[in-house]
This record gives structure tokens, sequence and C-alpha cells, in this order.
């Protein structure tokens, strides 16, 4: 990561609008005395420092998305199907003032992600029944006012087998000792490598192909957020950095494929896979997880 010069008038603004800085944010800068800096990734890819206005946004979307996996909680049993939870999705984020940011999102066809025992992302709803002992991620992401809040979380689906709770439960514990390392000062590194030590310990393996993100004004932004890797590397957190981290933990070997249907990664070995996730803010102090209950 390397911070930039100083915007030019006629460059594209920082906030993301599409419009040129000038005709955007330029004026509140100079009044707050200083021009926007440019803080870029390694590959050169602006990342959007986001504004407190911003920040506000993206949590009142991401709050929304923490409240749908939320009325999923009672009603993901054994029995359902994973179009069920498609529907339930879509018809409280639309009732709320929503949208769900990956219906036809480059050609995805439902509203929500559902991926299945050794379904790492990108899972499909569909007519598959929920049995007992199956583990299930349900993976949201709501669109509201313009601002994104993207989220997973872990079901165990009646009576789980020991194996498959504790990989869910070290694929969580490996979210938050992620989390406790998002502080300025800090690295992108430094995420991945709490992430990393912690799964390995257990005997688990991360995944490298699928990774977290920035996120808020996009579904999709700089920087990557890679969940494994080496302390003190990559880019270094500044406060109104927005982004996610989303652990996919494997209990077999790290590799994985896609399916046929262009979207669905299973782990190549079969083996069960876990992931939770979370959009965070890089505060002043430390960190705010958006998607977590407030108050």
């Amino acid at each position: 990561m390397r911070t930039g010069p100083k915007l030019s008038r006629n460059a594209p603004c920082w906030c993301g609008s599409g419009k040129k800085y000038k005709h955007c944010h330029l004026k509140e800068d100079l009044m707050r005395g200083q021009p926007r800096r440019v803080v870029v990734d390694e590959h050169g890819r602006e990342i959007i420092i986001k504004t407190p206005e911003q920040i506000e946004g993206i949590r009142k979307s991401s709050q929304l998305t923490r409240e749908i996996l939320d009325m999923l909680e009672e009603r993901i049993v054994p029995g359902i199907t994973t179009e069920d939870i498609n529907r339930w999705v879509h018809e409280y984020t639309i009732s709320h003032g929503g949208i769900p940011a990956p219906l036809n999102y480059r050609g995805f066809p439902k509203s929500v992600c559902t991926s299945i025992n050794n379904v790492v992302c990108h899972g499909i709803p569909d007519g598959t029944v929920l049995k007992e002992g199956d583990i299930l991620n349900v993976d949201v992401t709501t669109i509201l006012n313009g601002y994104y809040g993207d989220s997973s979380r872990m079901f165990l689906i009646g009576k789980v087998s020991p194996e498959a709770r504790r990989l869910v439960e070290v694929t969580r514990e490996c979210l938050y000792l992620a989390i406790e390392k998002v502080r300025p000062g800090n690295t992108l590194g430094d995420i991945g490598h709490a992430i990393q030590k912690h799964a390995e310990q257990h005997g688990y393996s991360v995944v490298r192909d699928y990774i977290g993100h920035g996120t808020g004004l996009k579904f999709h932004e700089p920087p990557d957020v890679r969940h494994f890797g080496k302390p003190g590397t990559g880019v270094v957190l500044e406060p109104g950095m927005v982004f996610t981290i989303e652990p996919m933990i494997n209990a077999g070997g790290y590799e994985v494929k896609v399916l046929d249907d262009k979207w669905t990664v299973v782990t190549a070995d079969g083996s069960l896979s876990a992931q939770w996730e979370h959009t965070v803010c890089v505060t002043s102090t430390g960190v705010e997880i958006l998607t977590e209950k407030h108050g």
C-alpha cells in the first residue's frame, strides 16, 4: 500500500460517485483544510476511505443484513429447502426497502447464497432439503439506499457430528481473532495471519482462491482481504476503510473446484467447509463490526 498524491481537480472523486473531484467533494475537503489523499493497494487500485455519512449508510444496510440473518435463526430447521431460505430473504429484504445484492449479480440467479456441507461458497438455492446433521452457510448482502452490507453465518441443522460442530466453532473463532487485528497501523497481513495460524493449529486449512474485499459503495471494492499471510505485510489500515472478513475453512485440504453451474464452489476432496463473515470499519481507535447487533 502507498498513499498517493493529492487528487487533481479533474480526477474522479474519491467517494466513488463517478463525478469529477471539482464537482463533488473538493470544496468540502478544502473547507476541512486538506484535500483528500488517495490510498491505493499493491495493484495500484484506489481504496475508498469512507466519509462519516457513507459509513452511516453502510451501517444501516449492514444492520438490515444482520436482521435478515436473525430472522432465519428460527426458520432454518430440518425439512425446509434452500429455496425456502431464498424466498424468505428476498421477501424480507424488499419489504424493508432493500435490494438483495446477489440477485442477477454477474448472472447469479438468486437473492442469497446457501452453501451446505462440502460447499465452500456461492451455493445456489434450489429444492435441496436440509437434513439432520447438515451444516449450512447463508451469505446475505443487502443494498439499502445505495449502500451495501455483507455478512454470512453458519447454521447447524438439528444434531450435527462433533467434528462438524468443531469446524464451525473454530471458523467463527478465526473470524473474531482476525477482527481483533483491525486497527489503524496494522496490516491486512496481520488479519490473514491470525486466521491461518488458528485454523492450522486445529488441523484445518484456509481456502486461498476466495477472499474478503472492500465494500460499502459497491458490492466488491479494493482491497483484497486474504485469510492467510504474514504479519506486517500488505495494506496498512486507516480509519474509514470498510471491508469484509470472511474466512472459509476446510476440514481437509484448501483446494477447491467450481461445479458446472459456474457458481458453486466445493472442496476438492469432499471435506466439510465452514465460513463466517462480517463487514467491518476501521475507526480511529480500532474497529466497528457494522453487521453485528448494536446497543
